[in-house]
């Protein structure tokens, strides 16, 4: 039976939300609890890198969270981003995320449209002249250093933030009946959290492939998995599947 699921994940900001649907429907608890949580290094690791952030003429945003992490640290260590900084973004919604920090000109803000960082490669190239700098997060590949190597670009990359355990306290109860993961770092911080996990009857569900391998790797039961060829996203997936444990 299962009552009570904990969603590793942020709460859903849309009160539409399917998860709300399928607490409503099958009448169970769902809590959303990210596992991990991301943050900025500290001014004194980033100077460790040796990296002049003001040396370069346009910012490679890949994500929201390095738009956070940049102006974050930036502030910490007293800089002043100059008015014609360009920035280049993986996508719109990234491009328009920098409102947050800085007045949006369309002269000075660039975006590809697919989400992939060869998508943005032409536009970049268009200004070959420029000094980029692209901050990444502590677990990154060699991709967009190979590209713009490829591109003969000048570029730089430099850690700003990682994501760590986000620890759970004495006080919170870890009573639920199944638990769904999205990333394979969700589930190593669960066993930092409880080295001496025992599954028992508890269901463990995830989305994408990665991070099944990664539950299989550690010796869980996968018992639910997405996408899947009857199910695309985890929660039709997981709405049939508590309608069936619950049935």
């Amino acid at each position: 039976m299962i009552k009570k699921i904990l969603v590793s994940q942020p709460q859903p900001s849309s009160e539409k939300s399917p998860y709300y649907e399928i607490a409503a429907k099958q009448n169970v608890e769902i809590v959303f609890r990210p596992f991990i949580k991301v943050e900025s290094l500290t001014p004194k690791e980033f100077r460790q890198q040796k990296i002049s952030i003001l040396d370069h003429t346009a910012i490679v945003f890949t994500s929201r969270h390095a738009i956070d992490h940049f102006f974050h640290l930036c502030k910490e260590l007293r800089l002043t981003i100059p008015e014609d900084m360009k920035y280049f973004c993986i996508t719109e919604t990234v491009a328009l995320y920098i409102q947050k920090y800085v007045q949006y000109r369309k002269r000075k803000v660039f975006f590809g449209s697919t989400g992939k960082i060869n998508d943005l490669i032409p536009t970049m190239v268009k200004h070959k002249t420029e000094r980029y700098f692209v901050p990444l997060s502590d677990v990154h590949n060699d991709e967009i250093r190979d590209l713009l190597d490829s591109k003969k670009l000048h570029h730089t990359e430099g850690v700003m933030y990682r994501t760590v355990s986000n620890d759970f306290t004495a006080e919170e109860p870890f009573d639920y009946d199944m638990l769904i993961f999205f990333s394979p770092s969700g589930v190593q911080s669960l066993l930092k959290n409880f080295p001496n996990f025992e599954q028992g009857d508890i269901a463990i569900g995830c989305f994408g492939p990665t991070t099944a391998k990664a539950v299989k790797d550690v010796g869980l039961r996968l018992d639910l998995e997405a996408p899947s060829a009857e199910y695309l996203s985890i929660t039709s997936a997981l709405s049939a599947f508590v309608a069936q444990k619950n049935g």
